[in-house]
């Protein structure tokens, strides 16, 4: 075996790939340039178009523990400290939620909606939504909540790395906002059920906060408080829009007409599954 002073690219990417392999990882090649691209601070194309220069022993090392806290289960997320999120990138770790991409969806609707006056993301977790709203839009004030003090820790790191402006309350669902204070609301809550989250992969269950994944036991109840707080906390012809379970979209948007809002729709993510609510608080109500 090389010494590690002339450890080339093409072995430590083999050896990253057998470690990740062992753990029956699916892709674990893909894995392992992943980590690379992440934590070697040169771009992943490097191992393959260059694969005989030499690495840096202390950056073999950083990788390999990488590796072995991805092979035991730790989301990529965690292992690289980072997320992209739209145009962001994001810090993540056990604090919060990590940003899927099928939230982005949230910023594109919403914004061809309401793209100025002001807006708040309730349950803001990483600060993902908030951030990628002042950061796209014209919005003069963006306010996000939480009631967790970690995740809105983790937020406020997300700004300061951002630079974007955005103000930070704790606070349960729409308890922090004023009444008719707001153009829009974003949310993307806790939609599982009890049972749902249970049955989760470990990956997913043992590493990102159950508070941030159960909306009750039967999934919807977070949902139907945040339907019954939030129209309160808008001004006249203001827009909800907000993350649902795809089982449970139906139902939701019943409540939300049930509730008083108006032009309530169910619109689909990327991967063709009923995912958003979006709804607005009348003009005469």
């Amino acid at each position: 075996m090389a010494s590690e002073a002339g450890l080339s690219r093409r072995a430590l990417l083999n050896e990253l790939t057998a470690r990740l392999g062992a753990a029956e990882l699916p892709k674990p090649r893909l894995e392992a340039l992943r980590l690379w691209r992440e934590l070697s601070g040169g771009p992943s194309a490097d191992a393959l178009v260059h694969p005989d220069g030499a690495v840096d022993p202390e950056v073999a090392d950083s990788l390999r523990r990488a590796a072995d806290r991805r092979a035991a289960g730790e989301p990529l997320a965690h292992v690289a400290g980072q997320v992209g999120f739209r145009r962001l990138v994001l810090r993540s770790d056990q604090r919060a939620l990590i940003p899927r991409p099928e939230t982005e969806g949230l910023v594109d609707l919403l914004l061809a909606r309401v793209s100025s006056g002001s807006v708040a993301d309730v349950g803001t977790g990483t600060g993902a939504l908030a951030l990628a709203l002042a950061s796209e839009g014209r919005f003069t004030t963006v306010l996000a909540t939480d009631v967790s003090a970690a995740a809105l820790a983790i937020a406020a790191q997300n700004r300061a790395m951002s630079g974007i402006d955005i103000a930070l309350i704790r606070g349960d669902l729409c308890a922090p906002l004023r009444p008719g204070g707001f153009d829009a609301i974003v949310s993307n809550p806790p939609y599982l059920s009890a049972a749902e989250y249970a049955g989760l992969e470990s990956g997913v269950r043992d590493w990102e906060p159950e508070s941030a994944l159960v909306g009750g036991i039967g999934g919807a109840e977070i949902t139907f408080r945040l339907l019954a707080e939030s129209r309160a906390a808008l001004r006249r012809g203001g827009w909800l829009a907000v993350e649902v379970d795809c089982n449970r979209a139906t139902e939701c948007a019943r409540r939300a007409t049930a509730l008083g809002w108006d032009e309530v729709t169910v619109q689909a993510d990327l991967f063709g599954r009923d995912r958003y609510l979006l709804a607005r608080r009348g003009v005469a109500t």
